[in-house]
């Protein structure tokens, strides 16, 4: 029962709504014999095959704002350090093949001052 979802704020109307929305879809779809979720889709309410559900994985990105706004929205606080976080942006960088920027590395630093002492370009 969505109604029974831990909370850092209390619900208002809309989630009441929204969550009766969520019962009612699951008890008609529960009847009909269907193994689903339902949530909304495009703004409609849908039933959606649990093998659609985990057939691809999200991973959130604690980097991101959306996540930020997600935690203040709650009042739930961050228990990242700067490390997590540097360390989860390296790894996005690395997943998506991004170039290092030239002040973080520590490579084109020694390279640099090697040609720069050769007289070389």
């Amino acid at each position: 029962d969505p109604t029974y979802m831990i909370r850092a704020i209390p619900s208002n109307a809309s989630d009441n709504v929204y969550c009766t929305l969520l019962a009612h879809s699951a008890i008609h779809g529960a009847m009909a014999g269907y193994s689903f979720t339902v949530g909304m889709v495009n703004g409609r309410h849908a039933y959606i095959p649990f093998h659609r559900v985990t057939s691809t994985r999200n991973k959130v990105k604690i980097t991101d704002r959306m996540w930020a706004r997600l935690l203040s929205s709650t009042n739930q606080p961050s228990f990242l350090s700067k490390e997590d976080i540097m360390e989860a942006r390296e790894a996005e960088r690395l997943a998506n093949r991004l170039p290092v920027p030239a002040s973080s590395s520590e490579h084109t630093k020694k390279h640099s001052a090697s040609v720069l002492s050769n007289g070389e370009k």
